[in-house]
């Protein structure tokens, strides 16, 4: 059987996929036997991504049960780091197969930012929301001065924003007293001096 063929991207997103998986295929001293064979098509099958444990000291020996694992069993070698082998078979009815047998993948629909936001059970149930109609007549003109006496309307016929500027009255009824606070603390008050008062 022909081994699988991945490009480099799909060989970057497999091996980022395969960074939380654990080995679910342990070959020991006796190598590639039937029985392990049999096991690492089975895990392929069920799982598509798999990691694999490889025994052994020699690196090429490791490079030689990879390249037959893949044989084998039409799968795609992804990495081969240290003893770790990661193998990859594309799943029927799989988007990353779908992608490896040159059709486009289903990407998921986004909404528009004009389309309301349907929730989840709704869409399920074939539901969507409908936007709120705007209102198809315009404004009256005449309509706030209906609402704001005339003399809270501004140039523009349009209701005053309200104001931030202090009162020139205090809200206590007490007038303020006039200079500033340097020239109270220097003595200033009035035309007195300080030494006028102490006597």
């Amino acid at each position: 059987m022909p081994i699988l063929e991945l490009t480099s991207r799909e060989r970057s997103d497999l091996r980022s996929a395969a960074h939380a998986l654990r080995p679910v295929v342990l070959i020991g001293d006796n190598g590639l036997t039937e029985a392990v064979m049999k096991e690492i098509d089975r895990a392929l099958a069920s799982h598509g991504l798999i990691k694999v444990r490889a025994g052994g000291e020699d690196r090429e020996a490791r490079e030689a049960m990879l390249s037959s694992i893949c044989d084998a069993l039409s799968c795609a070698p992804v990495h081969h780091l240290g003893k770790t082998l990661i193998l990859f078979r594309p799943l029927p009815g799989n988007l990353a197969s779908a992608s490896l047998a040159g059709g486009e993948p289903e990407r998921p629909a986004k909404r528009r930012a004009s389309e309301p936001h349907t929730p989840k059970k709704m869409a399920a149930e074939g539901k969507t929301l409908s936007k709120r109609p705007r209102r198809a007549e315009p404004r009256d003109a005449a309509e706030p001065a209906a609402r704001v006496p005339r003399s809270a309307l501004n140039k523009a016929g349009k209701p005053m924003r309200p104001s931030t500027r202090k009162v020139a009255g205090s809200a206590h009824g007490i007038p303020r007293r006039t200079g500033s606070a340097l020239s109270l603390r220097a003595g200033a008050r009035s035309g007195t001096s300080r030494r006028s008062i102490k006597k």
